[in-house]
């Protein structure tokens, strides 16, 4: 009778790993091109290449006077902190089938001021007549438009290491990444945060799609599902969301990031309360 072998699977090791060790302190230079050695899902076999190309695909890392790198999103408060607030519109769901980006639009946002902007339609052959109803956008708008290389590498300097914010983070940030690995541009390592994610727990509201929060929070912007229009949207909720921030418990960026993603929600302690409540009557 056949021993049965023992399989050991051994664990990989990725470069989402080393930048969860950077929230966690920082990293020896020497150190950090081990790491890189080490990890499987490298783009470059020279560590010192791969950590230019974090750089360039917007990873926030700097070197301290010890030779140390660090997250400079550890260290930044919100008021210093600049966050590129994204949106956009695509002719469908799916790269893989054919789909692509048809308008971008992007503010930048800087202790409670739009500083700068990025707005661009996007040359397509086709927009399917439901996207066309939704944002207004019509084939003949987009023939004289750039191409999507020519748009992303723009949007690439633009955005440079800011915090990317989305209104559904998953959708707009995953889309663009993958449109820019499409033509070899690189993909994207910003630090981000879900707009949505914050308001549930910033914001008590029954519903969270923009369109509702306009509404309830009387923002004065039109064109809704326009690109531009709904990431200039999207900051007025961003801006309503910090104004409820505790600022004793939360001092970084990374720490407003980190309660994005928490728990406890609006609707979460409204339950809870409710539960105590009817327990007290029992």
């Amino acid at each position: 009778m056949k021993s049965k072998r023992r399989i050991i699977i051994k664990p990989t090791f990725k470069i989402s790993n080393i930048i969860d060790k950077l929230l966690k302190e920082s990293i020896n230079y020497d150190e950090l091109l081990n790491l890189l050695e080490k990890a499987n899902d490298t783009f470059f076999d020279n560590p010192e290449l791969e950590l230019e190309l974090l750089l360039s695909n917007g990873l926030p890392i700097e070197f301290d006077n010890n030779n140390n790198i660090y997250l400079k999103t550890k260290k930044a408060s919100i008021e210093e902190q600049c966050f590129c607030i994204v949106d956009i519109e695509t002719n469908g769901s799916s790269i893989k089938k054919g789909h692509q980006i048809i308008e971008i639009g992007a503010v930048k946002y800087k202790n409670g001021e739009i500083i700068d902007k990025f707005e661009s339609l996007v040359y397509a052959k086709e927009i399917p007549s439901y996207i066309q109803e939704v944002t207004n956008i019509k084939p003949l708008m987009l023939e004289d438009a750039p191409i999507l290389e020519s748009v992303l590498k723009e949007f690439k300097l633009f955005l440079e290491d800011d915090v990317f914010i989305a209104h559904d983070i998953k959708f707009d940030y995953n889309y663009i990444s993958d449109s820019l690995e499409k033509y070899d541009l690189g993909k994207l390592e910003n630090r981000k945060l879900c707009s949505i994610d914050l308001a549930k727990r910033t914001i008590d509201s029954p519903r969270y799609g923009l369109g509702f929060l306009k509404e309830e929070l009387n923002i004065k912007v039109d064109n809704h599902h326009r690109a531009y229009y709904d990431a200039l949207a999207t900051a007025h909720v961003f801006t309503e969301s910090l104004k409820v921030i505790d600022k004793n418990k939360i001092s970084n960026v990374e720490e407003l990031i980190s309660f994005s993603k928490s728990s406890k929600t609006i609707a979460s302690i409204k339950e809870k309360k409710e539960k105590e409540k009817e327990k007290e009557v029992k």
